[in-house]
């Protein structure tokens, strides 16, 4: 916008105060100054840009100069045209941080909605469409956690959201934090945009760990999927699961598994009690049976991950079918036992007995 589209009401008794100001050679008074102030917020509320508004009083300083009062000394008019623009350009500045607060207020209360589901959906898919978002159609979440907790406008959040613009442009996309994690929301069908967020808050996580949930459709989806992630985030806490991108699309037998906590529980004091009459208590040899079902059921290295050798491991695992009455090495009892051990650290038993 050019210097002469703004409207003279944005110049309200500025000639009068050079006028003034200039003829006795005093500083601008403070009602003066704040009369400068209250145009410069009145105009960034309009959305005139400052460079175009500068333009306008300098346009009317030389209007005044060159008028028929004539000549005006140049160091009176200078000091009161830079007190003049400068008490304008503060409340412009102050206009703009006040908008750039409420516009962040918005966007932390809309996103808080979205993630939880705490607003009506009709309202939350219009609020949607102001942050680029159409929650009409199905969306996906993936949930980057690391050692550090991150806020918006952190390093970490802007580097993968710079990553991702770059990358992809104007895909939709938002990238936000909650409670302290790294968060990507996208339209169902575009993986790719999840791939690489994954890949990006990896990096910026320093290792974090990043969880994918399903697409889901409809402005509730979205909370369905940030809850798969979170839950995907928490398995893998639980189960020491190692893989640095997980999709709750891959994980679902856990859910399923852990759905009737009785039965659960059940199996496993059955299968896995009697471990506890040993003399080190059943943990050293329930985390014996996870690290030999997690390497394949390959002794030598289960025995590497516990830092054993394979004739102690054998033992273990021999003790482990005494006791128990499965055999972990026999195909028809390594189901039981291998659910069982799921179940035991899904409810962390043996560490919170039941």
């Amino acid at each position: 916008m050019a210097s002469h589209d703004i409207p003279g009401d944005y110049l309200d008794g500025y000639a009068g105060i050079l006028a003034d100001a200039s003829a006795t050679g005093r500083g601008l008074t403070r009602e003066e100054l704040e009369s400068r102030r209250a145009l410069g917020e009145r105009a960034a509320d309009a959305g005139y840009g400052l460079r175009a508004l500068v333009g306008a009083h300098l346009a009317a300083t030389r209007a005044y100069g060159s008028g028929p009062g004539g000549p005006v000394p140049a160091e009176s008019l200078l000091a009161a045209v830079e007190q003049a623009v400068d008490a304008f350009a503060e409340g412009y500045e102050r206009a703009q941080r006040l908008a750039i607060r409420q516009e962040e207020t918005a966007r932390r209360e809309f996103i808080d909605d979205l993630l939880h589901g705490r607003s009506d959906l009709g309202l939350l898919a219009e609020r949607a469409e102001r942050f680029g978002l159409r929650l009409s159609l199905a969306h996906a979440v993936a949930v980057a956690q690391g050692e550090a907790a991150y806020e918006e406008g952190d390093r970490a959040p802007r580097a993968v959201e710079h990553a991702l613009a770059g990358r992809f442009g104007d895909r939709s996309v938002l990238v936000t934090t909650k409670d302290g994690r790294l968060v990507c929301v996208a339209p169902g069908d575009q993986d790719e945009v999840l791939d690489f967020f994954a890949a990006q808050a990896h990096a910026a996580t320093e290792g974090g760990r990043v969880a994918i949930g399903r697409s889901q459709p409809g402005p509730g989806g979205v909370v369905q999927s940030y809850e798969e992630a979170l839950g995907a985030l928490d398995l893998a806490e639980r189960l020491d699961l190692t893989a640095p991108v997980l999709r709750a699309a891959d994980l679902l037998v856990y859910p399923v598994l852990s759905r009737d906590r009785q039965a659960m529980a059940d199996l496993v004091l059955n299968t896995l009690g009697p471990l506890r009459a040993t003399r080190g208590g059943a943990e050293p040899l329930v985390e014996t049976l996870s690290a030999y079902f997690d390497t394949g059921c390959v002794a030598a290295q289960a025995a590497r991950r516990l830092n054993l050798s394979v004739r102690a491991l054998t033992y273990r695992l021999d003790r482990i079918h005494r006791l128990t009455g499965t055999n972990p090495a026999d195909p028809l009892h390594r189901y039981t036992l291998q659910t069982a051990v799921i179940g035991a650290r899904l409810l962390d038993w043996p560490e919170r007995p039941f």
